[in-house]
């Protein structure tokens, strides 16, 4: 298991590259690195959470369209400016919310958790198994060649970004395709996964604290079943205002 120390020098050498600041000045991403977790299926606790979001994103949708929720509209020009149609591919926050009403998808104990918190607080984010990455996880625009591993029709296969296209990536390929649309099956978090990565994407308006308090409920799930929770954070922001600041954290 790694300490909480080795989980924040991962995090130290995280970078966002200038181009995608360019692209969108107030980004800010929230690291959020663990180890020690108790892998598992959906239980009842991932349940009941999931039921939770169910149940708030039908409030919020019952007074207005998803595509009109302020985060999710400001993610969808996001998209349109390095030029992806959010009609087609649907930042994570948003596929999620259009889903609720019949119901989110149950996968395993991390998935739901991540998934239930992005709801209940409408910021999108990922989840990565640590097992499977390789270097420290970078944002920038692609230059087309980088691989991102998926299955398309049943069949494995090796696809590559557009030319542009904001991904997430370590030193093997893609680790997250458009910003924050679909993950590789490399390092997809499973019942055996016991570290992971968090990435936590926000655009105004949504706030440092917002975004902070967002985690908060993350590690506070996660540590409900882990007692021997690692923690590291960092947040990258563009503006000397909101420079990046980090904390780790070994559970007690």
């Amino acid at each position: 298991m790694r300490e909480a120390a080795e989980l924040q020098v991962l995090l130290d050498q995280a970078d966002v590259d200038a181009a995608v600041w360019a692209l969108r000045p107030g980004y800010r991403a929230l690291l959020v690195a663990v180890d020690g977790l108790q892998p598992g299926p959906s239980d009842a606790a991932s349940e009941a959470l999931l039921a939770r979001a169910e149940a708030s994103a039908q409030r919020v949708l019952a007074e207005q369209p998803v595509e009109d929720l302020a985060h999710v509209a400001a993610w969808r020009a996001a998209y349109r400016a390095f030029g992806a149609k959010p009609q087609r591919t649907r930042n994570s926050l948003e596929a999620l919310l259009r889903r609720a009403g019949s119901g989110l998808p149950r996968v395993n104990r991390l998935t739901d958790t991540y998934n239930a918190i992005s709801v209940l607080h409408q910021i999108p984010f990922g989840g990565e198994d640590l097992a499977g990455y390789r270097g420290a996880p970078r944002l920038l625009r692609a230059k087309g060649s980088e691989p991102f591993d998926t299955t398309a029709d049943g069949i494995e296969t090796i696809e590559h970004p557009e030319v542009g296209e904001v991904i997430w990536c370590d030193q093997v390929g893609v680790t997250c395709r458009r910003w924050n649309w679909r993950q590789p099956r490399r390092t997809a978090l499973t019942e055996a996964t016991t570290s992971a990565l968090f990435i936590l994407d926000a655009l105004d308006p949504v706030s440092d604290s917002a975004l902070q308090a967002c985690a908060d409920e993350l590690v506070s799930h996660l540590g409900r079943a882990s007692a021997d929770l690692r923690v590291a954070r960092r947040l990258l922001a563009a503006s000397s205002g909101s420079r990046p600041e980090h904390h780790a954290q070994d559970a007690t």
